[in-house]
């Protein structure tokens, strides 16, 4: 079954986003300005994992990227704000509704897209959306009818509305989620880890989609690819172990590393590691068969380096590299 919820910005792109649609998209039937709060928030699973660890964030209108590794605990903050399980202390609120007290309240205003979700294979996406539209509580079919064929053009599947959900390919699955997420005119929208998986192209639809709707909601994007947070989130908090080590916009927080990232090509892995040992770096990669580091340092740190434009990654790997070793 599809994990939706039942019911009984300014994009920092190079470029601007292209609308999939452009004549069609998603229209709420309100207009918001809508805060989740959540305020010392702490989760153990009964296996000993401490998934979130007093966790504070306050996120308004428009689109929030919340960036971390794998096993940060963006999934557990995730499914605690969708109401799925609930922490072991700390509250939430949203727009004056407390999520962990009045979840069916919670439950009318969300739209939800979690990692993996299942569907009745069989079924086409405008029979699963109908049903789901039942589920939300639509019950006038022609109210229905007109919400999903809306939604089947603006996620650009009405080509393929009547084929089998299992004969979609993994972008279009994708679309078919943010579209179930979209049943109701939600007022919040969740997406864990949407691009994951996609070729290039089918991640450009899919950013150009989140882009169109985050317009006129507030959208959750949780994600550990930077560049989804930097192309479209005007917000963003950067979670490690269960914390939040970073919050603010993406501008604001690449000026603080303005003239301050550093860049050296190394023949010999022994040189990588005498960088390491003595040198705070950020990332290292490979180009041409040689590590290209970049290192964090107030200036030049000595011969063979040269000063680098600061980009968000370098923002991300230095957040977590310092957490790491505390």
């Amino acid at each position: 079954m599809l994990a939706a919820i039942d019911r009984n910005p300014t994009a920092e792109a190079n470029a601007p986003l292209t609308l999939l649609r452009p004549d069609v998209r998603f229209v709420p039937s309100h207009q918001y300005g809508m805060a989740l709060t959540i305020a010392g928030i702490s989760k153990t699973y009964p296996n000993g994992v401490r998934a979130l660890k007093n966790l504070s964030l306050t996120i308004g209108n428009g689109m929030f990227g919340l960036l971390g590794p794998n096993g940060a605990g963006k999934s557990s903050l995730m499914r605690t704000i969708a109401t799925l399980q609930d922490p072991d202390s700390g509250s939430i609120t949203l727009d004056g509704l407390d999520v962990l007290t009045q979840k069916n309240e919670v439950r009318k205003v969300l739209g939800y897209l979690p990692q993996e979700f299942g569907v009745y294979p069989k079924l086409s996406a405008v029979e699963m959306l109908n049903h789901l539209a039942v589920l939300k509580g639509i019950g006038s079919a022609s109210e229905r009818k007109e919400m999903i064929d809306a939604l089947l053009q603006q996620t650009n599947l009405w080509d393929v509305r009547k084929k089998a959900i299992s004969t979609y390919s993994g972008g279009m699955k994708q679309r078919f989620g943010v579209a179930q997420a979209l049943l109701a005119n939600p007022r919040l929208i969740i997406v864990d880890e949407p691009t994951a998986g996609l070729d290039p192209a089918e991640r450009n639809r899919f950013l150009n989609l989140l882009a169109s709707i985050g317009r006129d909601v507030t959208i959750i994007l949780s994600t550990h690819i930077v560049d989804d947070v930097r192309e479209l989130c005007s917000r963003m908090a950067i979670i490690a172990s269960g914390e939040v080590l970073l919050e603010g916009s993406p501008t604001e927080s690449l000026a603080t590393l303005d003239g301050q990232i550093w860049s050296r090509v190394l023949s010999t892995d022994e040189e990588l590691h005498a960088i390491e040992a003595e040198l705070q770096v950020v990332s290292s990669h490979l180009v041409g068969g040689q590590h290209e580091v970049r290192v964090f340092a107030p200036s030049s740190p000595g011969d063979g380096f040269r000063h680098v434009p600061s980009g968000l990654e370098d923002v991300y790997f230095l957040a977590v590299s310092r957490h790491s070793k505390n």
